[in-house]
């Protein structure tokens, strides 16, 4: 398989630029899907690369496919970019340290602001809001929005990633927060819930270990401190877009209006 010459991926062209100037959300959705699923394929195919090593034939084919990914990968990207560059929030998400375009693009693109009157509606949207969460019973509708509670996750994770980083004020929550949940959950406080979840996984696996005497095992905690700071994001996310699209301040979340649970930061 010597001399192959396989003509490389086209490199996004000003006239494509141009046109994602005017992505439509569905559009733009249904991109942030394509990226992820190539990002996941590219990593495949680098893997399978890793396995064949540097002297088999077939490597060559396998490393320009990985190549090719990673290129549409790039002009995906950009044309997310461009995208939020033209929406109204676009330039309040791109100062979000750990919030790049294409989170960023397909937060923007799947959420309606004209159909969400509080962030409430948002977190029970991507799936998040905790015990006030609609269930999601078998054979009926899902509840929540897959994509949109994937990209939340991402943020979640991108957030922990970047914690360590000044920039990154959802970082620096995230950080503060889990420190919170772990002195609580050593004084106990997380004891029923832990208790409660302790028949749910199996007996052998280490979370058993720490809900089987009324801990959360760290993994628990760590997720739970990542869904806070995605929420607050998504609560200042709603406030600055209510005021921009409505011209006029955000009501309160629940948990402030209503319940006192917590203090506006």
């Amino acid at each position: 398989m010597a001399n192959i010459d396989l003509e490389p991926v086209r490199r996004l062209s000003r006239d494509i630029r141009q046109a994602a100037l005017v992505l439509g959300d569905e559009e733009a959705r249904y991109l942030c899907d394509a990226y992820y699923i190539m990002q996941d394929d590219r990593k495949r195919t680098f893997a399978q690369q890793r396995t064949l090593g540097e002297n088999a034939e077939p490597n060559l084919v396998i490393g320009w496919l990985a190549d090719q990914s990673a290129t549409l990968e790039t002009q995906i990207k950009s044309a997310l970019d461009v995208y939020t560059k033209g929406h109204e929030m676009g330039s309040w998400m791109r100062s979000i340290y750990g919030v790049g375009p294409v989170i960023s693009a397909g937060l923007l693109a799947h959420i309606d602001i004209e159909k969400c009157p509080t962030v409430g509606h948002i977190w029970q949207f991507a799936g998040i809001a905790g015990a006030g969460q609609k269930p999601w019973d078998r054979g009926t509708k899902r509840p929540f929005n897959a994509q949109l509670k994937t990209l939340c996750w991402k943020a979640g994770q991108s957030f922990m990633k970047f914690s360590n980083q000044e920039e990154c004020v959802y970082g620096r929550h995230y950080r503060e927060q889990k420190a919170k949940y772990i002195a609580k959950n050593d004084a106990d406080g997380f004891r029923d819930r832990a208790l409660e979840r302790a028949p749910k996984v199996g007996k052998t696996t280490e979370a058993f270990k720490h809900y089987s005497i009324g801990k959360l095992p760290p993994g628990h905690i760590d997720a739970m401190a990542r869904r806070w700071a995605v929420k607050l994001f998504l609560a200042h996310l709603h406030s600055e877009w209510h005021q921009r699209h409505f011209g006029r301040p955000a009501p309160l979340p629940y948990p402030i209006a209503v319940l006192g649970h917590a203090h506006i930061i």
